[in-house]
């Protein structure tokens, strides 16, 4: 875990949460799902003039009104509790009832108007004689309000078959100008300015668009009766623009590890002229060779304090300018280089950094394989052991430790470093965000590369590690599963990380031994085909690199029948 003397800002307790639920009403339309949506009144506390779905605070009658209710038998009470809420929402707001009479027959418009939108709701339905339909209600997503903002809550995502026969009629004290409206036309008028929606509705709408009917929306819910996603969204921000980012988005964990308590402070637009500051002892700098295999740039990396000096990593290709922004981002004080590998945009610039540097530190790493490319050479000065490590001693008496690991595989000389008092993995290009990184024989080789995963899942699990600061791409990883970060996987950002990257590998090798037996006397022309059919066909040359690792590791095994 992250020392709190290293992190940017300062601890802050984020407002508590409140227990609410929202209700999506769907019909098919002509062109596909409809999601009825009202604006909120310009003078709401929350989400002023928002288009939203009806829905609000989970009062104390909604969880003893269950037996009003019908009730699936996966159907938990707090999920029915919700769908009551739901339910009594709907109706004060819009005037939309999800109920029945006690022997079964829907509602009319006379039920309806007997009741008083302003009155106890469960009480009067009670008296009505009518049966809540909580049966039919159920949880498409769970949000919970981002850390920075006031007023937050944990509220349900609901979906519910609009009744027949009734039509909206907003209360138009809270709710105005009810809707029925595509999401995907949604999206197109929000991005034009005239439908003004906040993120939580801007990414459930996008969810919901790939549906093309209710009931495929009602399966897809009632298939385990648990949300389809959960989401504490994190705010940073982009060319000084407030951006909202969810788990899966590859932002995400650098802003969970620069701004853990949600202050919207980190900016993530891509430069390489400034350091960027991720904890007080780590920065980095990206090196100015954007492309189609290094993406924004290769990081750099400056682990330290004024005090203790800094270890470079991967100081990248040899360009004067970044190597010069790098050294004086460290102030000079530079104890040690160390390239993860030897690759032409990792290594080359060490010996410029070396040269700037007025005590010369030392150039570490593990040399170039026999079976490297002739652009990757890289030796040394000193060859790095497994499980070494550099320790610089830093203000107020904190040291930074930095385990190696050798992890062969994208490269046989190919190494991690982990920041043991922070449990930060500094990955090189064994684990990237955003993308897959080639294995290219015969330097890299696919079995030892799986392998190293297994030894990086191992440390982290040792060490608590929750990111990952690869070489390409924004920070990985998260915090720890807590109330506000429900989602997170039990084993901590970094190792869920690290299991979603193995399984993708084994699902493409199994992909690969598909067309193999689907063409035994096929090319790698031939299965590149099959077994990268969802990477698009420009990107097909790299792929064949890994294809043939794959290969490669399936023959070594026997064979195909994976």
């Amino acid at each position: 875990m992250v020392r709190s003397t290293q992190l940017l800002h300062p601890a802050r307790t984020p407002a508590a949460v409140r227990p609410a639920a929202t209700v999506l009403l769907l019909r098919d339309g002509p062109q596909g799902v409809e999601v009825l949506m009202t604006r909120r009144s310009m003078t709401a506390s929350f989400a002023p003039g928002a288009y939203v779905f009806p829905g609000g605070g989970i009062d104390a009658a909604d969880a003893q009104a269950h037996s009003q209710s019908t009730r699936r038998a996966t159907q938990s009470d707090l999920h029915l509790t919700q769908a009551i809420a739901a339910i009594r929402e709907s109706f004060e707001e819009l005037g939309i009832l999800l109920a029945r009479r006690n022997d079964g027959s829907p509602l009319g418009t006379a039920d309806i108007a007997a009741l008083d939108r302003q009155a106890p709701f469960a009480l009067q339905c009670e008296a009505q004689g009518l049966t809540l339909a909580g049966a039919d209600v159920f949880v498409l997503a769970h949000w919970i309000t981002d850390r920075d903002l006031p007023r937050r809550f944990d509220v349900p995502f609901l979906v519910a078959r609009m009744p027949e026969g009734q039509e909206p009629v907003a209360d138009e004290s809270e709710q105005f100008e009810p809707v029925w409206v595509r999401p995907a036309d949604a999206l197109v008028r929000h991005a034009a300015g005239g439908f003004f929606i906040i993120f939580p509705t801007v990414r459930t709408l996008e969810r919901l668009q790939a549906y093309e009917t209710v009931d495929d929306v009602l399966t897809a819910c009632a298939v385990n009766d648990e949300p389809l996603f959960t989401s504490c969204p994190r705010a940073g921000l982009m060319n000084a623009h407030e951006s909202r980012h969810m788990e899966h988005e590859q932002p995400f964990g650098e802003l969970a590890l620069v701004s853990p308590h949600g202050q919207i402070v980190h900016e993530m637009a891509w430069q390489t002229e400034r350091p960027v500051p991720l904890l007080k002892n780590v920065q980095r700098l990206t090196a100015p060779n954007p492309g189609f295999m290094t993406g924004p740039g290769t990081n750099s990396y400056l682990v330290g304090d004024p005090v203790s000096g800094h270890i470079a990593i991967d100081p990248g290709p040899d360009i004067p300018e970044h190597i010069e922004r790098l050294w004086r981002a460290a102030g000079g004080n530079i104890r040690a280089i160390v390239c993860t590998h030897s690759h032409p945009d990792h290594s080359p610039g060490a010996s410029r950094l070396q040269a700037l540097c007025a005590e010369r530190p030392p150039i570490l790493g593990l040399p170039s394989a026999a079976t490297s490319r002739e652009n990757s050479r890289f030796t040394p000065e000193r060859a790095l052991a497994n499980a070494e490590r550099l320790v610089l001693q830093g203000q107020d008496g904190a040291t930074h430790t930095l385990q190696v690991v050798h992890t062969p595989g994208h490269a046989a000389n190919h190494l991690c470093l982990l920041l043991e008092e922070d449990g930060l993995l500094f990955s090189g290009d064994h684990i990237l965000n955003g993308s897959t990184t080639v294995i290219d024989p015969p330097d890299g080789s696919m079995g030892a590369y799986l392998d190293s995963l297994d030894k990086l899942d191992q440390l982290c699990a040792q060490h608590g590690v929750e990111f990952i600061l690869p070489a390409h791409g924004y920070v990985l990883g998260d915090l720890r599963r807590t109330a506000d970060n429900p989602s997170a996987p039990e084993h901590g950002g970094a190792r869920a990380a690290i299991a979603h990257l193995k399984a993708h590998r084994l699902a493409r090798e199994a992909k690969v031994a598909r067309a193999m037996q689907h063409q035994p006397e096929g090319t790698m022309d031939d299965w590149v085909k099959l077994a990268y059919d969802d990477v698009p066909e420009r990107l097909w040359p790299v792929a064949k690199r890994s294809l043939l690792a794959h290969v490669e590791r399936i023959q070594s095994l026997g064979g195909f029948n994976l």
